[in-house]
């Protein structure tokens, strides 16, 4: 004889204690002793310190880089990047630059981020700027930018009659015109510097709002 299932309505005490059991399961899966369950069956692994989101709570915090006077870029810059280091929040367990999966307490480095630098050889835009505009007619800008035929030509020519003098000001105060061996002016670090942007696939694609 088949067994037949009960059809008339569920008492309120059943559906309290049905309540009361999932809740249960669901506290139980996605509390920390569910959490440590999966953990110990292998199911998540933990995150390398530089894979960490800043998101709306900081989970880490990078230094500033410490800045060369001479050249008024990070000490430690090779190949146009340097590296800062980053200290992970508190209570934030990572592993770090060196394979070791860390409790960090705030205090340790977890990892070392990289961060642009500029190649300079000993240009200095304020002196560039200022003799282009006091001596530029003479050609000492060029001289000093390392074209030495066009600052010959310009203190033959009186700079071009002032009107190549004027010209190599702007450009030179806009950053156009740089060095010529292809290195950057010494410019003060937080001070005012040209940054040349440019499209490319990559970055055509992360400007789409909808990519």
């Amino acid at each position: 004889m088949a067994a037949t299932w009960p059809s008339g309505p569920a008492t309120p005490e059943a559906v309290a204690a049905q309540v009361l059991g999932v809740l249960w399961f669901v506290s139980v899966t996605t509390g920390p002793w569910g959490a440590a369950a999966i953990a110990a069956a292998g199911g998540e692994e933990t995150l390398k310190c530089e894979d960490l989101k800043l998101g709306q709570y900081p989970l880490y915090i990078c230094k500033d880089p410490k800045i060369n006077d001479a050249t008024q870029e990070p000490v430690n810059c090779t190949n146009y990047t340097a590296h800062v280091p980053c200290f992970p929040a508190p209570n934030i367990t990572c592993k770090d630059f060196g394979g070791n999966e860390t409790h960090f307490t705030g205090n340790e480095v977890g990892f070392l981020k990289p961060v642009s630098c500029r190649n300079v050889n000993g240009y200095s835009y304020k002196v560039a700027v200022a003799l282009s505009l006091f001596l530029g007619w003479l050609g000492a800008d060029r001289f000093y930018l390392g074209y030495p035929a066009l600052g010959l030509l310009k203190f033959c020519t009186v700079g071009f009659c002032g009107i190549g003098s004027l010209i190599d000001f702007i450009l030179i105060s806009m950053q156009i015109v740089g060095p010529s061996d292809g290195s950057s002016y010494i410019i003060d670090y937080y001070g005012t510097r040209l940054i040349r942007l440019s499209i490319t696939n990559e970055t055509f694609r992360k400007t789409q709002l909808y990519p």
